[in-house]
């Protein structure tokens, strides 16, 4: 069985999308990102924990996904706003520029896994400030990275993407499919049976 350690909506939709049969099992993880000043690792991190969270819940022989999604603005790590205070000071800074958004992820079997992560360039055009307020105002931004949704009416926002744009939404599923084969051990691409 595969598992996805994640109650966000939107990993679940990328996997049912893709075809892959999973259930949903809730990781309850500290989600601090203050321990690593390298967004690379903070995201891998993230993930571990909610990898570390499930593991006992679930058989050996099992399968686990787990990520997590932060939003990078030169140099600064924008996770979810805690108000909307918060969410109109981060759609602020991102308009008018890029931006990085990064996720990382682990994928285990057993004693064995696959930690990666993807990072994709994200370019905003101009927001107005009334343009921000009407947005946070549908409440699209409260739970999402960076206070934005590009999967829904975040995407007005978006000028253009560089890299995978399921990765923006929160699961490189590429890779994670891939992750997926190699642990499972087939050779074949098998969706519903990996």
């Amino acid at each position: 069985m595969i598992y996805l350690a994640s109650k966000s909506p939107r990993r679940k939709e990328i996997l049912k999308t893709a075809g892959i049969d999973f259930k949903v099992i809730s990781a309850d993880a500290d989600e601090d990102c203050t321990f690593s000043p390298d967004v690379q690792d903070l995201v891998m991190g993230l993930a571990w924990r909610k990898l570390r969270a499930v593991r006992e819940k679930v058989k050996s022989d099992d399968i686990i996904i787990a990520a997590d999604t932060v939003v990078c603005y030169d140099g600064i790590v924008l996770t979810k706003p805690q108000d909307e205070q918060d969410a109109f000071r981060m759609l602020s800074m991102l308009s008018g520029d890029f931006h990085e958004v990064y996720t990382g992820f682990v994928v285990s079997r057993a004693d064995r896994y696959i930690a990666d992560y993807d990072v994709t360039r994200v370019k905003m055009r101009d927001i107005s400030s009334e343009e921000i307020m009407k947005y946070i105002a549908s409440g699209e931004c409260d739970d999402k990275a960076g206070a934005y949704a590009i999967q829904g009416m975040g995407s007005v926002f978006i000028e253009r993407i560089e890299g995978s744009y399921h990765n923006v939404v929160g699961l490189p599923i590429c890779k994670v499919f891939n992750a997926l084969k190699e642990l499972s051990g087939k050779d074949q691409l098998v969706w519903q049976s990996i």
